[in-house]
């Protein structure tokens, strides 16, 4: 990419072969080519999703990939809605060497994939859970603050506690997902301990994201306090964004289901903000306008650099 910002060398981009350490979450039905290719083209790492269990259409996206980028890329497998053994081949044949998995025991795949000669990291939202995915044998950890859209652990933990907790008591690299936009939130990322970041709901909201117009103007008008905790007493909990939808379900007692498929796909493609849960983290309220991936990367990396110089004068 011309013009682009000079490399940033960790660990976690040493290991993904990518020049920033910056990593786009596995949306469901929107981690898909067009948005995973334009994270990795700029320099970041594309992630296709697996949460939609839609393993065709997923093996499409992959070869669309190769297609579109000749950069690396990852898969994320989403064990609560992908149990066949068989995903570990599925991986390995399409020439895959980067796995997250998440929504499961870490127990379940890591070794498989590593064999395979596959890198893990495996998706946290505690120290406990943490110390799991290590003793499972994992190559590196996304610690996921609470504040985060998606799917989340009912006694969510913000980011500002989990991440420095994790990487205090971890060896391996560690990757901050949950409240990450920008290059001040990077800088606050790997001032916790952290080597990379996940971005999720940015990416979302990204020119070159599939979602409807809607949606991604439902993110930009979105304030900070925005987003709705649902199934708070039940599982799995989720994060989402304020709508009259989603405020009328946070006041129920009962456990809250995602919704049909039709109504998932009409919203993130028909733009009907009424037919599902629209998942989004607390960070919308920090995202202001639609912007091509290349310049979030790009503006992300030079306000990092910034953010750090500034820090070293005080």
């Amino acid at each position: 990419m011309a013009g682009a910002p000079a490399p940033v060398r960790t660990r976690i981009s040493e290991l993904l072969g990518v020049d920033y350490p910056i990593v786009q979450a596995p949306m469901g039905y929107i981690a898909r080519a067009h948005l995973a290719s334009a994270v990795s083209n700029a320099g970041a790492l594309g992630i296709i999703e697996t949460s939609s269990g839609q393993l065709e259409e997923v093996r499409d996206e992959i070869a669309k990939m190769r297609d579109l980028t000749d950069k690396p890329f990852g898969v994320n497998i989403a064990q609560l809605f992908v149990r066949d053994e068989s995903i570990v081949d599925f991986v390995h044949d399409h020439g895959v060497r980067f796995v997250t998995t998440s929504a499961g025991d870490p127990n379940v795949f890591t070794k498989a994939l590593q064999t395979a000669g596959i890198t893990v990291f495996h998706v946290v939202p505690s120290l406990r859970a943490a110390m799991k995915a290590i003793d499972a044998g994992v190559d590196g950890i996304v610690a996921e603050g609470g504040e985060g859209g998606g799917f989340k652990n009912t006694r969510d933990v913000a980011s500002m506690v989990l991440v420095p907790l994790v990487c205090s008591k971890v060896d391996v690299p560690v990757i901050a997902a949950g409240g990450i936009c920008d290059g001040r939130t990077m800088a606050a990322a790997f001032a916790l301990g952290a080597e990379g970041v996940q971005m999720g709901t940015r990416m979302v909201s990204a020119a070159e994201s599939p979602v409807h117009d809607n949606y991604k103007n439902l993110i930009v008008d979105t304030p900070e306090t925005g987003t709705v905790f649902l199934n708070r007493w039940h599982k799995p909990g989720f994060r989402v964004l304020a709508t009259p939808r989603s405020e009328e379900h946070e006041r129920l007692d009962e456990q809250v289901m995602l919704g049909t498929l039709d109504g998932i796909l009409k919203l993130y493609f028909e733009g009907d903000l009424d037919a599902a849960f629209a998942f989004g983290g607390q960070v919308a309220g920090r995202i202001d306008e639609v912007r091509p991936v290349a310049d979030i990367i790009g503006e992300t990396v030079e306000e990092f650099r910034a953010t750090i110089a500034c820090l070293t004068t005080v």
